[in-house]
């Protein structure tokens, strides 16, 4: 009955054991992509196949988390970074990192082991959202990355004095970027979420060489000057051989507190029209809501501040589905790491 429930579900997660104690059953399940959403299927998929036996009065599934890896990452790091996801945006403004933290968070909350890189080196945010104070202890040779809300951060931010501005050229953001990958003690890591700045530069280029990434995800927003430099974002990761896991919509729309009227101040559909344009999945559709905001001011991101709300149950319903959709390729074809090289320059005229 177990087996036949498994196959029910498909082969991403198995059970691990069976114990038997007179009427009652107890099932493991070794789940290889987290979240409540999983849970739920599974344990109603194994206890309903239980249940059908005779003389079975109590059936009890417990979980285990144990993440596929992208093989290409474990043949680079083989500390135990199993997946290396970009966060990224065609032009800035459009809340990409704040996106990139409540997502790691979230990711956090499911059982996951996570780290959360920086990558903004001009603008770096993270800290302060994740209300993270101090600076890196240096052991060895590398750094111990700091800890908010369960999640292991390295950033600019906590190397620099507030308000020291950061006035580098590219060769000095590439090294930055390596530092941070190859000098930073991450430890075992389910998932690096990496925040990206805004745009296509030298600083996605570095990542695209340091490390191979298992996927993207870019945020935008439903009005169209935002969506427009989304198509150069999408271009960017096609060029870097980066698969794209989908697009997050931010901002979306938002609920009136008096009438509980849906309004859509930056417009709608922007989002699905790009997902079905480009042929990926539209991720989930964010609310606009003071407490998303309040919460990077405060260091609380949306997901812990107020878990309850809209905001934070779409941004968990992404981190789900980004997770399955990483499960999903990792359990696939292997794939093979390709070296990215600086874009070739053509002129016309």
């Amino acid at each position: 009955a177990v087996a036949q429930a498994q196959n029910t579900l498909g082969g991403a997660n198995f059970f691990k054991d069976v114990g038997i104690a007179g009427d009652r059953v107890t099932v493991t399940v070794i789940l290889r992509t987290p979240g409540e959403m999983s849970k739920g299927k599974l344990d109603k998929a194994f206890s309903d196949a239980v249940m059908a036996l005779g003389g079975v009065k109590r059936v009890s599934v417990q979980f285990e988390l144990n993440i596929p890896d992208d093989p290409r990452l474990a043949a680079d790091f083989p500390a135990g970074m199993k997946n290396a996801i970009a966060v990224a945006s065609g032009k800035g403004g459009v809340g990409k990192s704040t996106v990139a933290a409540n997502l790691a968070v979230a990711l956090a909350k499911m059982g996951c082991a996570v780290g959360l890189l920086d990558g903004d080196l001009y603008g770096p945010n993270i800290p302060m959202m994740l209300g993270i104070k101090g600076q890196p202890v240096a052991f060895g040779g590398k750094m111990m990355p700091l800890s908010g809300h369960g999640v292991r951060v390295m950033s600019m931010g906590m190397l620099v004095e507030a308000g020291t501005p950061v006035i580098w050229r590219g060769p000095m953001l590439d090294q930055a970027i390596k530092q941070f990958l190859n000098d930073v003690m991450w430890g075992t890591l389910d998932y690096l979420i990496v925040d990206l700045p805004p745009g296509t530069g030298d600083v996605q280029l570095s990542l695209g060489q340091a490390i191979p990434l298992t996927g993207s995800i870019i945020v935008t927003t439903p009005q169209a000057v935002a969506l427009a430099d989304v198509v150069k974002g999408i271009a960017m990761f096609q060029q870097m051989k980066v698969p794209m896991l989908g697009i997050v919509e931010n901002m979306s729309y938002t609920i009136c507190r008096d009438c509980g009227r849906r309004e859509e101040p930056f417009g709608s559909g922007g989002g699905q029209q790009m997902a079905e344009r480009f042929k990926v999945p539209l991720l989930g559709q964010i609310p606009f809501d003071t407490r998303v905001r309040a919460g990077g001011d405060e260091g609380l991101p949306v997901v812990v501040r107020a878990p309850e709300s809209a905001a934070a149950q779409a941004l968990t319903h992404v981190a789900e589905m980004m997770a399955a959709k990483v499960t999903e390729m990792n359990l696939s074809a292997p794939r093979k790491h390709r070296p990215i090289m600086a874009p070739e320059l053509k002129f016309v005229g």
